[in-house]
């Protein structure tokens, strides 16, 4: 079912294109807040705006109606792509950890390549799982951080970034077989505060931190050599090559945020669209795109007299409208993850869903 969109009045506002970036993990999480991702906890307002090209008023409101059921298959279903059980260190087991003392954790990321192979942060076994398109495991990377690995990335070529933000303070590159290619540290200009270091992006041969929910830092290569130049980009890279991307929380307890669209080539504004969401608005677990720039957007919201779903919302490239939306479950265990979504090539995501037996990574869609 397609979403419902009603044309609101004009904002009267105008909202810097350098603002809060959104970064997908669950309300518990330590890699994300309302308004993006970072080591913060769950907050109720945006943060201030941060120095940037200011945008001009946003380009027309849009009040969403989500009424679809889960994003899955034809059956209404979603599709099960890979699943593990608790514990053991097989490429079918996944590691969690329920400490005394100390946060649970669980796979931090989970990432997708453009081969359609996935790859899961099994951070508490100190390895990267990748698993075929076909849904079967093939291959396993130790991991140099072992255990304080958050978050990963995977290039076009293959290699993998992978982020610790509070051991090493690095970012290790690795190859497809899994050899080191090297190590960049995430200090240095830019990034004074590696805590704040919010997640890590590839785009062609440069990786890129995220600092503060905000711009994005160029670290280095993904052969692993450090960038002599440590420039920004105003937010996230499409896929496209076309745009760069941002959102953030307006009104976490109206349900209003927002998604902001730069042109790459020229560095202009090309929209702003607050989207109003029908229920206060908890957390932003999701800002990424497909190859064809479509983007995709996922909020945890919680509805009145409903409790708390994730709303997954599609919206087109040039001019930011929706053109799609589903309602999906959200997680409730307590692990400690960084980013449970990850959008595929040819659109749809895969969604790690946590229970007591295990993990299971489905693909859901926007209908």
């Amino acid at each position: 079912m397609r979403t419902k969109v009603i044309p609101l009045a004009f904002l009267g506002v105008a909202i810097l294109a350098g603002i809060v970036v959104a970064r997908g993990c669950s309300g518990k999480n330590k890699g994300e807040d309302v308004a993006g991702s970072g080591p913060e906890k769950a907050a109720t307002t945006a943060p201030a705006a941060r120095p940037g090209p200011a945008a001009p008023a946003a380009s027309g409101a849009i009040v969403i109606t989500v009424d679809a059921g889960p994003g899955g298959d034809a059956a209404g279903g979603p599709e099960v792509v890979f699943s593990a059980t608790w514990g053991g260190s097989r490429m079918d087991q996944l590691g969690r950890a329920r400490p005394q003392e100390g946060n649970p954790e669980a796979p931090m990321a989970v990432t997708v390549d453009g081969k359609g192979r996935m790859f899961v942060l099994d951070q508490v076994n100190g390895r990267v799982v990748r698993v075929g398109a076909d849904g079967k495991p093939e291959g396993i990377i130790p991991l140099k951080q072992q255990e304080s690995a958050q978050d990963l990335a995977v290039a076009d070529d293959g290699s993998a970034a992978v982020l610790d933000r509070f051991s090493s303070k690095s970012v290790v590159l690795y190859d497809e077989k899994g050899n080191v290619r090297g190590e960049i540290p995430l200090e240095g200009e830019g990034i004074e505060e590696t805590g704040l270091v919010s997640g890590i992006f590839t785009d062609g041969k440069d990786v890129y931190v995220e600092k503060e929910h905000g711009p994005l830092v160029r670290i280095g290569t993904t052969d692993g050599q450090p960038s002599p130049d440590r420039g920004e980009i105003p937010g996230r890279p499409t896929r496209d090559g076309l745009s760069f991307i941002n959102a953030g929380i307006i009104d976490a307890n109206a349900g209003r945020m927002y998604v902001n669209s730069i042109e790459r080539a020229s560095m202009q504004h090309r929209f702003t669209r607050e989207l109003r969401q029908t229920g206060e608005i908890r957390g932003i677990h999701l800002l990424d795109t497909d190859k064809t720039g479509t983007i995709y957007l996922a909020t945890q919201v919680e509805r009145p007299n409903e409790g708390e779903v994730l709303v997954l919302t599609c919206l087109e490239p040039l001019k930011g409208v929706p053109v799609g939306s589903a309602a999906l479950p959200v997680n409730t265990m307590p692990e400690e993850t960084f980013r449970d979504l990850a959008v595929l090539d040819e659109g749809g995501v895969i969604y790690s869903l946590r229970t007591e037996a295990g993990v299971s990574y489905q693909k859901y869609d926007c209908q």
